[in-house]
């Protein structure tokens, strides 16, 4: 679909001095950086304090290490969860901890979550189960864990329901009455919060003396902090900025664990200059694949391991997946478009959100189908494939102004019966419906759309910082950019347009653009590449001038160079061009 593109209009900047590039200036101040905000050091973080139970748990974990008693990590099967597991079980270890492992539900054969069946497969000495980004619904597992006799922490950052489960103690900032100032903090984050509090709580207690054990450095799990919170798309709020910058820094002076530095190496990313767009773009994609595929352990392998040959073969095999896992997603975004198509889809049309639903659709890919369906169509979408017998697992992403959690709350309280569960944020959720149920579901989902959606909410905007001059359009203002981050959700990347003179046009790998281009002025030519293209409507006639909606890009390839990425893009002359073809 085409975006209506507004331009961000200019603020005032002067209480932003100490950023000396004007074009960085003005940039920082639409997107709310305030003076205290213009660097971000380790020395800003929230402290942990307003964390609600952070004590509590921080003292039941201190007791298990000091006690010998036996702690089960209970990850998710995603990149935030992975890295929280890693940074758990690096922590806890080196903090003392001799009884501690993890475990991760298989996506396919177990399902998400601290579940009955997950806890009846635990071993009967385990004394703890902590759960990291996940369990803030899990009211059936924790019932089973403490029928066991195991006692249950649940640390994690989705949205709490009205009534939370009975576990021994909860750490999470959007559960009722926590005064915690970062409800956006991912699941690695708040993982880590609890690493800091248990330190400190050992270090009072004089265990590290008298255990002869050092103190550990927590910092050096900041990468995979880093790696986490950019992965689970998360706003990046000042505090999350300054976690990923401060694991951004690890990596770029070469002290990232040796899984994060393989798949740097994989994908040919250059560790001085990793930007949190490539963790979004090229790492976490690979580190998820696992999880998609195959079994997430084999990603906490990555995270966990001290062996380069062991790292550099996980991260092969990881690139392996993430191949096969595009490959799917190809075939299933077609099938769904195929079939959307025939909906004649418009920004007044009666369906405002979308439900889409194969019998061989994969389970671990319809996240990333529902996301493409998302950005095609700009509507909350719903992507459906079997589960066990009778069930269908669903994955939801939604578009600004519409909290997808909270229309999956209305579909529930006003058809009860027809969700099994669900859970998530206000973009991304994900739930579990009777397959039998699916065609009810579906038309109670329209229905919710169509009452508590405006029209207007269905025409996408894409927000440009504005027009670069011919000056400025160099690599110099494209490292300077990067040098600027870390960029990310709710601390978007800038946008700029302008238009250009049109040299050619080419396709790539049968799906892709690359235009060449020269400034209006006739000054300067230019490189730039649009993924997932029309490229039958570029190709059917002659362009001459187009109007571009881009990014800076740096295209290391041989040697550094300026490229342009590519949004949205329309000819001058001729009709509007969509932004992307298929998803």
């Amino acid at each position: 679909m085409k975006y209506t593109i507004k331009r961000l209009p200019q603020v005032q900047d002067e209480h932003l001095q100490d950023i000396a590039d004007p074009l960085i200036r003005q940039c920082y101040a639409r997107r709310g950086v305030t003076a205290s905000q213009q660097t971000l050091s380790l020395k800003q973080l929230l402290p942990p304090d307003n964390l609600k139970n952070i004590d509590r748990a921080a003292a039941y974990l201190a007791d298990a290490v000091m006690q010998d008693q036996s702690v089960l990590i209970v990850g998710d099967f995603d990149a935030d969860g992975a890295t929280s597991t890693a940074i758990c079980l690096l922590a806890l270890r080196a903090m003392g901890a001799n009884r501690v492992d993890f475990l991760i539900p298989n996506r396919q054969t177990m399902g998400y979550g601290l579940t009955p069946e997950l806890v009846a497969t635990v071993p009967a000495d385990v004394d703890w189960l902590l759960t990291v980004d996940n369990g803030i619904t899990s009211f059936a597992g924790v019932q089973q864990a403490h029928a066991r006799g195991m006692r249950v922490m649940i640390t994690d950052h989705h949205l709490a329901g009205d009534t939370l489960p009975g576990a021994d103690v909860i750490v999470n900032p959007n559960q009722p009455d926590c005064a915690f100032p970062s409800k956006a903090i991912a699941g690695c984050g708040v993982a880590f919060y609890v690493m800091i509090a248990l330190r400190q709580v050992l270090q009072s207690r004089g265990w590290f003396e008298a255990a002869q054990v050092s103190v550990p450095n927590l910092a050096t799990l900041l990468d995979l902090v880093a790696l986490g919170t950019v992965a689970d798309v998360v706003p990046l709020d000042i505090n999350n900025r300054i976690l990923v910058q401060a694991g951004l820094h690890r990596i770029r002076q070469g002290r990232s664990r040796l899984g994060i530095t393989a798949l740097m190496d994989i994908t040919k990313k250059k560790p001085w200059r990793l930007s949190a767009t490539d963790i979004g773009f090229a790492i976490a994609p690979r580190l998820n694949a696992a999880g998609r595929l195959d079994d997430m352990r084999l990603g906490v392998q990555l995270l966990i391991t001290e062996d380069p040959v062991e790292a550099k073969t996980i991260a092969q095999a990881l690139d392996d997946l993430n191949k096969r896992r595009k490959a799917l997603e190809s075939t299933m975004v077609a099938d769904a478009v195929a079939a959307l198509d025939q909906l004649k889809l418009t920004s007044s049309a009666e369906v405002k959100a979308l439900a889409v639903y194969q019998p061989d659709w994969h389970q671990g890919v319809v996240g990333i189908v529902a996301s493409r369906l998302k950005e095609r169509n700009y509507r909350p979408v719903i992507a459906f494939s079997q589960a066990e017998p009778g069930l269908l697992k669903g994955s939801a992403r939604s578009i600004d102004g519409v909290h997808i959690r909270d229309m999956l709350t209305a579909v529930d309280r006003q058809y009860p019966g027809l969700i099994v569960n669900y859970g998530g944020h206000a973009m991304a959720a994900g739930l579990t419906i009777h397959a039998a149920a699916f065609v009810d579901f579906k038309a109670a989902w329209e229905h919710v759309a169509a009452t508590e959606i405006p029209c207007d909410r269905l025409q996408g905007e894409l927000w440009s910082d504005g027009a670069l001059a011919t000056a400025q359009l160099d690599l110099r203002t494209a490292l300077a950019i990067q040098a600027s981050g870390p960029w990310g959700q709710q601390f978007a990347e800038p946008v700029f347009d302008n238009e250009f003179w049109c040299l050619d046009i080419q396709v790539m790998a049968q799906a892709h653009l690359r235009f060449e281009l020269m400034t209006l002025d006739r000054t300067r030519r230019l490189s730039a590449v649009m993924f997932r293209a029309d490229i039958d409507a570029w190709l059917a006639r002659p362009v001459q001038r187009v109007h571009l909606v881009y990014r800076l890009n740096i295209n290391d390839y041989r040697q550094e160079s300026l490229q342009l990425l590519v949004l949205q893009a329309e000819s001058c002359f001729n009709e509007a061009v969509s932004k992307q073809k298929v998803g």
